[in-house]
C-alpha cells in the first residue's frame, strides 16, 4: 500500500512547493507510511475514515491538514486536537511539526489504541495521547489554558466547538475551525459563545488548494481568561450550545 500512496504524493509536493514549506524525504515517508497504517487499521481493527482510495486518503487527510502550514510560518509551540480520530490533523501536524509538542485528545477506546500505535511506531516523542472528554480536560489545570493552538476537524458547529477548545487556549492562543467555503452563518451564531469564552474573531481564512473542495479555516483568538464555570460538563455544550 505505501508504494501506492506515495505514487499520489505529487500534490503535496507541488503544494510544498508553492507554500515554500520545509517537509523532509524521511517525513514524505513518515507520512506515506501513517497513511498505510491508517488503511490498515480502518479495515480490520476500527472505523477511522470512510476515505480509503489511496489519491483521496493523500487528498483529503494529507492535503487537508498540511493546509495549517503556511498559515502558521513559525509554528505553535503547543497544539491540542480534539476528537483525532484517526489523527488527522494532529498526527500530520506532529510529523511535519516535530519541535511542536501535540496532544491528541480521542474519547473513543479503539480509536485512542491506534493513535498510540502510531505514535510508538514512528517513535514521536512530541506527541501525547489522551483518551477523555474535552470537557473534562478544559476543567483540567494540567491542560486548562496550556496550548497556543487548539484545532477540531468535523466535531461539532462553531458556537459548540468554542466551549470544547477555548477553554484549552493559553490568552493570545487561537482556535483553528476548518470550516466550508461559506461560513458566515455558523460565525454568526457563535458571537455569543466566543465572547462569553473570553475569544473574539481573529479572521476567517478562504482556502482556495485545487484539488482540494474550497473551506475556510476560521480563526479565534483569545483575549481574556475563561470563566470557570466553562467548559459545562460533559454532553452540555452539545445539548445546550451557548
Amino acid at each position: 500500500m505505501e508504494h501506492r500512496v506515495i505514487n499520489h504524493f505529487g500534490i503535496i509536493t507541488d503544494y510544498a512547493t508553492k507554500h515554500k514549506l520545509t517537509i523532509t524525504s524521511t517525513q514524505y515517508t513518515q507520512l506515506a507510511d501513517y497513511l498505510t497504517l491508517l488503511q490498515e487499521w480502518n479495515k480490520d481493527k476500527v472505523n477511522l475514515t470512510a476515505i480509503v482510495e489511496p489519491s483521496e486518503m493523500v487528498r483529503k487527510h494529507l492535503l487537508d491538514a498540511l493546509t495549517y502550514m503556511p498559515l502558521n510560518p513559525k509554528p505553535p509551540a503547543r497544539l491540542i486536537d480534539v476528537g483525532s480520530g484517526g489523527g488527522i490533523p494532529g498526527i500530520v501536524l506532529a510529523i511535519v511539526w516535530p519541535e511542536t509538542h501535540v496532544t491528541l485528545v480521542e474519547s473513543v477506546a479503539k480509536k485512542t489504541a491506534f493513535l498510540v500505535h502510531v505514535a510508538s511506531h514512528f517513535a514521536l516523542p512530541n506527541v501525547h495521547i489522551v483518551s477523555e472528554r474535552a470537557e473534562t480536560l478544559g476543567q483540567d489545570k494540567q491542560y486548562r489554558a496550556q496550548y497556543d493552538m487548539a484545532t477540531a476537524r468535523a466535531v461539532a458547529e462553531l458556537r459548540v466547538l468554542v466551549e470544547y477548545l477555548l477553554p484549552l487556549v493559553r490568552i493570545g492562543g487561537k482556535v483553528y475551525a476548518p470550516k466550508g467555503p461559506t461560513p458566515h452563518v455558523e460565525v454568526e451564531a457563535a458571537k455569543t459563545a466566543i465572547t462569553t469564552l473570553g475569544g473574539h474573531l481573529h479572521d476567517i481564512v478562504n482556502i482556495n488548494e485545487p484539488p482540494l473542495e474550497p473551506r475556510t479555516m476560521v480563526r479565534i483568538v483569545k483575549h481574556r481568561v475563561t470563566p470557570g464555570t466553562y467548559p459545562r460538563l460533559a454532553g452540555t455544550p452539545s445539548k445546550k450550545p451557548l
